[in-house]
């Protein structure tokens, strides 16, 4: 198998591989990280180059492997224009960005933790843009919502970054749920979640009664990303992250998230009035309120942030207008945007960098001491503001044609160009405060630093991209005409209109627009002091955050009341509303249906075993209940019931699950000891009347709920599943044994979940005490010493000779459980109990010695091998977790069956005597540390 084959998702998942090693290699050098962060990026470059001759030609590459075909969730992977294009975006600014932050961290931030945050936020932005299934691609997008999350509040001990980060995370996260919610209704109108399918059925998707909410869900998760209208506060507040993440987050990647689904989704649900006007009407108010708010900020990145706000809306106002030359403009707009905003967020963090302010109403006259810095920031501006001979200018040229070209449909045929024009003067004016304001206009006021240039690396980066704005705005069709044609033809899924990006088009409206943003621009920021004071006495503190902070109080102080009524800290009143609540539904459901309580399906004939054993049951389930406040005796009456409980399951012919009984009640008696070891002897005796009354009246009705529904169930004919499992266990999953064969095939994937908590339980319980100190009590419930002599001769030779049994025995269960009762969950609870059976007859000390296995390494050892028969069968083409089996004959035994089963089931058996052994010999450690501790020591 070639590389190519399956190098897309390499791509996207070998940053996160490397997010661990980054932050590990900080330990031996700081600046490792800033390598390995690095050289993932050109080896993630180098996995895709031989991929783009291929999307070049017009093709698109899709790799996927089946997952869980029954929902439709397949690991899939699609490589084409559009993808290309955001990749190669992601990726190289990205390699800037790890350059650029090697030389901005201080010495005391760490290297190790930025690069593995900035490493997985890469990898989470490239799974967005390569996901061929659209419930893969929402899983990326949730996590570039979390990892932002973490970029944003990078520096944790700062109020403003926590705060921004929470907002970011609630907006975005927000918009995340909306978006599954429209992805799956997509899924529901065109029968598949693959991409292609849904692009090829834009039709049936507009035609379709769930088209509205359908766009509504999946526009506001495109909102809430991309920060529109009325979604746009939580961008500028994402400010007080480091400004390598704010050029990296919010010039190429996580605000183009939003931007990239609507270039991708174009074809399937552009081309109608709701389109237009929602996404229009977004697109226009963000980009008139960006442009307004950023000539007001005095804070360089608040300026920056508004502004991006803006060019934003103008990209969303492009897609609004949903002509394909329109789409062209887009993203020609898009690759503008990144090249020219992460040099303006580069220099801003250079001169906060070497000055110590970014407010620019000190910012002055640096263009003499950073004559280099000057120049650069410039040029930048002057595309951002649409100079000609820059690419700015080109694609705000495209833009207002294509406002006029939409004017033209409408009654008040002049309101679209002027608003982009007034958008446009701000644009300029905010572009000329930016230069003016921090390189000229006087001398420098009470900077905390004298202001200098920065390393010549750390300008490097930024020379990059200022030479691209040059370039592609004196020859654009040179470096940008391919990559743009490629991109928009797999947007548009047809060939890419006729288009051009000539520097010169002749006297024409576009033209005078230009020119009139340009003069109104420059007379703007010429009065711009009067503006100001204008702004600070009639519109200051208006902004969506105060909306957003007095929703969210209000929804908190809410919670807070539920919270208050319904949980008075004890257990009782909780679990008394879920039950009466859960009885109330029930009965309610029932006068709903005109039917008879008991069906006429014959019962089954009670023998005098049956009778005796259900009459143990209630009796020691009564006497559990009755004494549970003598803990020890409680215990032994549970232990009771879940003896009872094995023997009705050999009764009616389930020896798994009486095998798996049995051995869950020896393993849990045994914690509940050693936990009961540091517990009072006694429940203290609850003497309300009141709460005795509710919670008899709650259980009685219960009780009686529960006989009656389980009585209608069993005096009614059904049909049950368990005749597929029985008919397709053998054929299937070559086996016999029906249990084994569902846990380990039918529902493996189930299976693994269990592990996989069971194995972050175990790490809980672990981390909860590990270096925990309590003192052991000194006398039992008698008052009688403890004994000196904790492990009994006796029991530690009986424990000698019977563990090789046990371990015997637990193999043979596990060997045979494929066709036989048994199988690796069994058989690692017989393992597991043979190993504390040594540490408690013979000490924690005696059995380390002899037994030096870290439990840690045997969990995920389990895990590991679970997982990797389900990776295996992907990679042969096979669904998750598919199991295949054959027939081998050997010399002497003949015949044999081999299944693949066996290692999922290994990993099984791996990760419960792991983790079962982990928790109890942790309490166990705690028991006999305990007795070398004195109460006073603790206190």
């Amino acid at each position: 198998m070639s590389l190519l084959s399956f190098n897309l998702p390499l791509v996207a998942l070998l940053p996160f591989a490397a997010a661990p090693i980054a932050a590990w290699a900080t330990r031996y050098n700081r600046l490792a990280s800033a390598w390995v962060a690095g050289l993932t990026t050109l080896l993630t470059l180098a996995i895709l180059f031989p991929s783009i001759q291929t999307i070049f030609s017009g093709e698109t590459i899709i790799q996927q492997w089946s997952w869980l075909p029954s929902i439709g969730f397949n690991i899939a992977f699609r490589l084409d224009g559009l993808a290309l294009l955001f990749a190669l975006l992601i990726l190289l600014i990205g390699l800037l960005i790890i350059v650029y932050a090697r030389y901005y961290l201080s010495a005391k931030d760490s290297m190790g933790r930025f690069y593995a945050y900035m490493l997985m936020f890469m990898g989470s932005m490239l799974g967005i843009v390569l996901s061929e299934n659209l419930l893969q691609l929402v899983v990326f997008w949730e996590l570039t919502s979390i990892t932002s999350f973490l970029l944003i509040s990078y520096w944790q001990h700062r109020q403003d970054a926590r705060q921004g980060a929470r907002m970011a995370l609630a907006v975005t996260g927000a918009g995340g749920l909306a978006l599954l919610g429209g992805v799956l209704l997509l899924g529901h109108i065109v029968g598949s979640y693959e991409l292609t399918q849904v692009l090829a059925s834009g039709d049936l998707i507009r035609g379709h009664d769930l088209y509205l909410p359908t766009l509504l869900l999946i526009l506001l998760g495109v909102f809430t990303k991309s920060a529109q209208f009325p979604f746009h506060f939580w961008l500028p507040h994402a400010m007080a992250a480091p400004t390598p993440v704010s050029a990296y987050l919010h010039s190429a990647t996580m605000v183009k998230a939003g931007i990239f689904l609507l270039a991708r989704f174009f074809p399937a649900l552009s081309g109608t009035p709701e389109w237009s006007w929602l996404v229009g009407t977004a697109g226009m108010l963000t980009l008139l309120i960006g442009a307004y708010v950023a000539l007001f900020k005095h804070d360089l990145k608040g300026l920056l942030a508004y502004s991006t706000l803006s060019h934003l809306g103008l990209i969303t106002l492009l897609f609004g207008f949903g002509s394909q030359m329109a789409l062209v403009a887009a993203i020609f707009h898009i690759i503008n945007h990144a090249t020219f905003k992460g040099s303006l967020f580069m220099v801003a963090g250079i001169i906060d960098h070497e000055s110590g302010s970014r407010d620019m109403r000190k910012l002055n006259g640096l263009f003499k001491m950073m004559p280099h810095t000057a120049m650069l920031a410039m040029i930048a501006a002057a595309a951002m503001a649409g100079v000609p001979l820059l690419n700015g200018f080109l694609s705000k040229e495209m833009f207002f044609e294509q406002a006029i070209s939409a004017s033209d449909t409408t009654l008040a045929a002049w309101t679209i160009p002027a608003l982009v024009t007034l958008a446009a003067i701000f644009s300029v004016a905010y572009s000329l405060r930016f230069i003016h304001d921090v390189f000229f206009n006087g001398e420098p006021i009470d900077l905390p630093k004298t202001p200098h240039e920065p390393p010549r690396f750390m300008k490097i980066p930024v020379d990059i991209l200022v030479v691209l704005c040059l370039i592609v705005g004196v020859a654009p069709m040179l470096l940008i005409g391919p990559i743009l044609s490629v991109a928009v033809a797999a947007s548009l899924q047809a060939p890419a209109p006729e288009f051009s990006l000539a520097i010169w088009h002749g006297f024409n409206l576009p033209l005078m627009m230009s020119f009139i943003a340009l003069v109104l621009g420059v007379a703007v920021y010429t009065v711009r002091h009067r503006l100001f004071a204008w702004h600070d006495r009639c519109l200051h503190g208006i902004e969506g955050k105060a909306v957003f902070d007095w929703l969210q109080w209000k929804t908190i102080r809410f919670a807070k009341k539920v919270t208050d009524y319904f949980d008075q800290t004890t257990l009782q009143p909780s679990v008394s509303w879920v039950i009466g609540g859960a009885l109330v539904l029930s009965i309610l459901t029932f006068f709903q249906f005109n039917s008879p309580l008991l069906g006429d399906r014959a019962l089954m004939e009670a023998d005098i075993i049956t009778i005796l054993m259900a009459l143990i049951l209630i009796v020691a389930s009564l006497l559990t209940a009755a004494l549970h406040h003598q803990r020890l005796t409680s215990l032994i009456t549970i232990g009771v019931v879940g003896l009872v409980v094995a023997l009705g399951f050999v009764k009616f012919s389930a020896p798994d699950l009486a095998l798996t009984q049995l051995s869950v009640e020896v393993v849990t008696i045994v914690l509940l000891l050693l936990a009961l070891f540091f517990l009072p002897q006694h429940t203290p005796q609850e003497r309300s009347y009141i709460r005795f009354t509710r919670d008899g009246i709650i259980s009685i009705s219960a009780a009686v709920a529960v006989f009656l529904l389980s009585m209608a169930v069993l005096s009614r004919e059904y049909s049950s599943i368990a005749n597929f499992f029985i008919e397709n266990a053998k054929p299937g999953g070559g086996g016999t044994n029906v249990v084994n064969v569902i846990l380990v095939d039918f529902r493996g994937f189930d299976t693994l979940g269990e592990i996989v908590v069971l194995a972050l339980a175990g790490l809980g319980v672990f981390a909860m005490l590990e270096g925990l100190k309590l003192a052991a009590p000194t006398k039992d419930v008698e008052g009688l010493e403890w004994s000196h002599d904790p492990h009994p001769p006796i029991m530690q030779t009986l424990t000698r000779l019977l563990f090789p049994l046990m371990l015997m025995v637990a193999v043979y269960i596990f060997l045979r459980g494929h066709n036989l009762p048994g199988g690796g969950f069994i058989a690692g609870l017989i393992a597991s109990v043979a190993l504390i059976s040594q540490y408690l007859a013979n000490g924690i000390d005696w059995t380390n010695e002899r037994l030096r296995t870290d439990m840690h390494r045997i969990m995920w050892l389990g895990l590991l091998i679970a997982t990797g028969t389900g990776v295996v069968s992907m990679l042969l083409s096979y669904p998750f977790l598919t199991t295949a089996f054959t027939y081998l004959t050997w010399p002497v035994v003949g015949k044999f069956e081999v299944a693949s089963a066996i290692a999922f089931d290994l990993g099984v058996f791996l990760v419960v005597v792991g983790a079962t052994v982990m928790i109890l010999v942790e309490l166990g450690k705690l028991s006999h540390a305990a007795h070398f501790i004195n109460v006073e020591d603790i206190k």
